[in-house]
């Protein structure tokens, strides 16, 4: 095991890798249950189906979606652990997933279409999405626009990965809350006081003490200070709820057999692929192309961003800063989402939750087999991953949105042409919810400001590529 994944080499030990792999896997155990609810609408009990659409079909989906999801974050893990050998794993991307539902599911409800065929009709689009991540990935391509972004955007990508993740830890468990009037506020104790129930803002009150629980223990130098803090949230959150973890199994039969009949494969069935280019829910042959293009800038710099934010934690660069295999960390995420959309799910990606895994000691493929193992687990027994609470994961994602911001104070701030691009990358992952679109702004905006200062050269010539297409996406895809 030593000389496979050099752990050594790497100064790490079996105990930290199978710790860092438990650790990623908590921190996105959601997942399994999230993406099938993204995609599929909530399933036959979500808002889709309260609105009229077929509950039968949504839950068939759901189904579907929830053992392919599982399946295709295995597949994607296990290629980081053996291909790749870091400690990083994959599964169906947030974001995605829900503009996923909104074009092909529940847009194909609103178009007058089938549910299935819609869903159908968009596992072709990941499909042809992923091929083209794929092609791009063996010529070397997307490892060429990785190493050729401007060193300002390096430097900030991580730290705005690190605020978006911690904002994902914040909102999960209603620290931060919607306000009709400041979009946003702090979790309001003084209104649960005052109505005399103290319930709805516990995860909130769990988390922030579980946070403090990892940065006390991240002070004192206790080793798996992220997955004792992640376990204690989990007791804590028990007892203040004064409940105990249900476990149901009744259901696992009906999901494989939905699997199997509407998920698997399904892209190849029936008019799935006439349906993807000319569906009514699609629009026609351009609206199917921008959709594909969207998918492939979403998903590879979602990858990239992450990547280079987990890498950086982990001291994983190489002398130009970037993360190193690089190249088969692309082609591992390419092969996901086409195995993915086989298996019947969105874009598979890079989960920016591993990095809570590499804050907790990992260095090498052997954790990532750890968090492939968990998900095979969740696939048979899926009440396991729901024991940990979101109140209990989300003091590990804002650890390590502080953990990552730090590569900020690596940027030029003195010079404007760095340092307006790396602010805009840093604050639009959070405020926009989503780390591709940090990179886009952050580039067009780098672009802009060369041109404009006459500093432009040659080999900006990749960011103004990069920032011409964000242009596009944004102007004829709302996500």
């Amino acid at each position: 095991m030593d000389k496979f994944f050099k752990l050594k080499e790497n100064n790490t030990t079996v105990r930290t890798e199978i710790v860092a792999g438990l650790t990623t896997f908590f921190a996105m155990a959601y997942i399994v249950f999230v993406n099938p609810d993204q995609v599929a609408a909530g399933g036959a009990a979500g808002w889709l189906a309260g609105a009229g659409a077929d509950a039968t079909a949504l839950g068939r989906i759901w189904n579907a979606v929830y053992i392919a999801s599982i399946l295709a974050a295995i597949v994607g893990t296990l290629l980081y652990a053996f291909y790749a050998k870091l400690p990083f794993a994959q599964a169906c991307g947030m974001g995605l997933n829900a503009f996923f539902c909104t074009t092909f599911v529940s847009g194909a409800y609103f178009a007058g279409t089938d549910l299935i065929t819609g869903y159908h009709s968009g596992l072709v689009i990941i499909f042809i999405s992923g091929v083209v991540f794929l092609i791009l990935s063996v010529t070397g391509l997307r490892e060429y626009i990785a190493k050729a972004m401007p060193d300002c955007l390096k430097k900030s990508i991580p730290a705005g990965i690190g605020l978006f993740i911690a904002y994902i830890g914040f909102q999960n468990v209603g620290i931060i809350q919607a306000n009709q009037y400041t979009l946003t506020q702090f979790v309001d104790i003084n209104g649960a006081r005052l109505a005399g129930d103290m319930a709805p803002v516990i995860p909130a009150l769990v988390a922030l003490l579980g946070f403090i629980i990892i940065a006390v223990l991240g002070r004192l130098k206790v080793k798996g200070n992220v997955i004792i803090g992640i376990l204690a949230s989990t007791v804590i959150y028990y007892l203040f709820t004064w409940q105990l973890p249900s476990l149901d199994l009744s259901a696992i039969g009906q999901s494989f057999k939905d699997f199997g009949e509407v998920g698997f494969l399904g892209l190849f069935n029936g008019d799935a692929w006439k349906n993807a280019f000319s569906g009514a829910h699609i629009g026609g042959i351009f609206n199917a192309i921008m959709l594909i293009i969207t998918f492939c800038l979403v998903d590879m710099f979602d990858t990239l961003g992450t990547l280079y934010g987990t890498a950086s934690e982990a001291d994983m660069l190489d002398e130009n800063g970037d993360p190193i295999r690089v190249g088969k960390s692309m082609m591992a995420d390419s092969i996901a989402t086409v195995t993915g959309s086989l298996f019947g799910t969105s874009t598979c990606t890079t989960f920016v939750e591993s990095a809570s895994g590499v804050a907790a000691g990992g260095r090498t493929g052997l954790a990532s087999l750890v968090t492939s193992i968990c998900f095979a687990v969740c696939l048979f027994f899926s009440p396991l991953a729901s024991i940990i609470p979101s109140a209990a994961t989300a003091p590990a994602l804002i650890y390590v949105g502080v953990l990552m911001l730090k590569n900020f104070a690596k940027v030029d701030m003195e010079d404007l042409g760095s340092a307006v691009p790396a602010f805009l990358t840093l604050v639009m992952m959070p405020l926009t919810y989503s780390i591709s679109n940090g990179i886009g702004i952050g580039a067009i905006a780098y672009t802009l400001i060369a041109l404009a200062t006459k500093k432009y050269t040659k080999k900006d010539i990749t960011v103004t590529v990069i920032a011409a297409l964000f242009i596009i996406r944004f102007i004829f895809v709302t996500m």
